[in-house]
């Protein structure tokens, strides 16, 4: 399709203003020559499956709309291309229910599609595929000049719509995909008698990928719970958990280097060396925030057997409240001694890389005993190695993807567990949450990591956590506005209440409510003034801006109208 099509059904969707995307046919070819060809057409992912798109009629492909449905709720098939989302909300314009996606229970279903308008809801109409600094200094560089919005994307992995955005230009970084280790890598800058055992990757490699690599080098290094988590994206820059952080420190306290192209045009390369301000911001600050990161690289581990505990059982009205006191009551003991995980519905699946296999089974016999005792499964084993672990166990535990999802989070101090008056109202707490959701527990804050006092900008209050509390909520393609509007007063009623409990703690970036209350402080803490003045610093004019990150705007911007409105507090 030619850049005058293009330009078309530009004008189809944003008609009823003059909007900055509406530059020339020229305009857009001249871009598109300075980024040597790689601007193209971003669409729904599920078009091929619809009669008409947007006001015009669209030839239905069915033997790609069969991949497609087969492909549909696939992190490895929805990661590949740009116009489809982990969390395919954000694919959509929620305000106004313009969609095109399919029904995520039964992707088949004709329902969806047939006889059906796709939209282009929030996916950008034009994305560039981004191979180099270059790409990236011409986007920044257009964007000033033409006053255009900017969203990043790499895996699509977002629970709050930051690497989407109506009549926005995206940047795809998800091919700046190498992978690469040192022994003995020096920070540039940095003292040359100062070296680590290291991976570098670009910004869009997978986590999946990279564990393969470290598994052939006989190393470890740490990451994130799912395949198609990019290991230089939006994890590593909002803080970035593993299982085995509780131990090792988060993604944050791993990176040593980050080189990107910040929105002034310049390519850095930041350390503790140099632009130290910058990397403390990249260290906790959010990403598409400060620049576009090109390549990271993280500090490693020789390679560590690793513990593993899988408890499951049937949960019943009668025993889930069992359930939670015991892990209640046991987790502090778990904590110090190095165990990292997730509770997810009635299932637990631990790690620990300090325990002998004796020492694993008797920390682990409360729970053991009590699973057993309602007719549950236990496996508490050995594992060569964190690839091992995760190829056996977190490929068929990940989050779902193709569903509308969003998430609220808390992370729940140590002190909590301490008492028994705390441990009491943490165990009501997740008593109550039965009826809404059954709570989803990473065990993931670095409870053990000796970290530097400062050294990241993430909120201290994942220093004194034990646990990163969450819940969500669902629905279909076919859910209407009001009811989606419930879904997320649902979601911040459960805010407010594991704030209750936590005053004075705070939120993971990756993963609050999209409507946070007081979202500098949860995520930031004390952290954020500077982050604010870092931000005004490297962006100046606030080329890059997203949803509650550093320098937002405000939920009144332009931008955000596709968002809903934020949700009431009940009581």
């Amino acid at each position: 399709m030619s850049l005058l099509a293009l330009f078309l059904i530009i004008g189809l969707i944003n008609a009823e203003s003059v909007h900055p995307m509406l530059q020339s046919a020229s305009v857009w070819d001249a871009f598109n020559r300075t980024v040597e060809g790689r601007l193209i057409k971003g669409v729904p992912w599920a078009l091929p499956c619809f009669p008409r798109y947007e006001s015009e009629p669209n030839a239905v492909d069915g033997a790609i709309c069969s991949s497609l449905q087969a492909d549909y709720t696939l992190p490895e098939y929805r990661v590949s291309s740009f116009g489809a989302y982990m969390q395919p909300q954000w694919e959509t314009c929620q305000e106004s229910h313009q969609q095109c996606l399919l029904d995520s229970s039964n992707p088949a279903d004709p329902a969806a599609f047939e006889n059906s308008t796709c939209s282009q809801g929030s996916i950008p109409p034009y994305y560039v595929d981004v191979r180099n600094a270059s790409d990236v200094q011409s986007a920044f560089a257009f964007a000033k000049r033409t006053g255009i919005s900017l969203s990043i994307k790499n895996s699509g992995h977002d629970y709050k719509g930051r690497s989407s955005g109506r009549n926005t230009l995206g940047l795809w970084v998800h091919n700046l995909d190498s992978i690469t280790s040192d022994a003995r890598f020096v920070p540039e800058g940095c003292d040359a008698n100062s070296s680590f055992s290291t991976i570098t990757t670009g910004t869009g490699a997978l986590w999946a990928d990279v564990y393969k690599y470290a598994e052939e080098k006989n190393i470890t290094v740490i990451g994130g719970y799912s395949q198609t988590i990019a290991a230089g994206g939006g994890w590593l820059m909002g803080g970035g958990h593993s299982d085995l952080s509780p131990v090792y420190g988060l993604g944050v306290d791993r990176v040593l280097q980050i080189k990107l192209v910040t929105p002034d045009g310049e390519v850095r390369v930041a350390n503790a060396c140099q632009d130290s301000g910058l990397f403390w911001a990249l260290r906790g600050g959010g990403g598409s925030t400060f620049g576009v990161v090109l390549e990271v690289t993280y500090k490693v581990e020789k390679r560590v057997a690793l513990q593993v505990a899988k408890l499951s059982f049937n949960g019943t009205s009668e025993n889930l409240p069992q359930f939670y006191g015991t892990l209640v009551n046991s987790s502090l003991n778990w904590g110090n001694v190095g165990w990292g995980g997730h509770v997810s519905l009635t299932t637990m699946i631990y790690v620990n890389p300090l325990l002998s296999l004796s020492e694993a089974e008797a920390s682990m016999r409360p729970m053991s005993d009590w699973i057993l005792s309602q007719n549950g499964s236990v496996v508490i084993e050995s594992l060569p190695s964190w690839y091992t672990f995760f190829q056996k166990y977190v490929l068929s535990a990940e989050a779902p993807v193709g569903i509308p999802l969003i998430l609220t989070t808390r992370l729940i101090p140590k002190s909590l567990f301490e008492t028994d008056e705390g441990r009491t109202v943490l165990t009501n707490v997740l008593i109550d949450m039965i009826p809404i959701a059954l709570p989803y527990i990473p065990v993931v804050p670095p409870v053990l990591f000796k970290a530097t006092e400062g050294a990241t900008s993430i909120t201290p209050a994942w220093r004194n956590a034990l646990w990163h509390l969450a819940a969500h909520a669902t629905w279909q393609f076919n859910t209407s506005v009001p009811d989606i509007l419930d879904k997320y007063a649902l979601v911040h009623n459960v805010t407010e209440i594991l704030r209750e409990i936590a005053p004075d703690s705070g939120a993971y970036f990756n993963e609050g409510d999209v409507y946070e209350p007081d979202h500098e402080k949860s995520y930031w803490g004390p952290n954020y003034p500077r982050l604010l003045q870092l931000k005004n610093k490297y962006d100046p004019f606030h080329l890059l801006d997203c949803w509650q990150c550093v320098g937002w705007k405000g939920a009144a911007d332009a931008r955000y109208s596709c968002y809903l409105p934020e949700p009431t507090s009940s009581g």
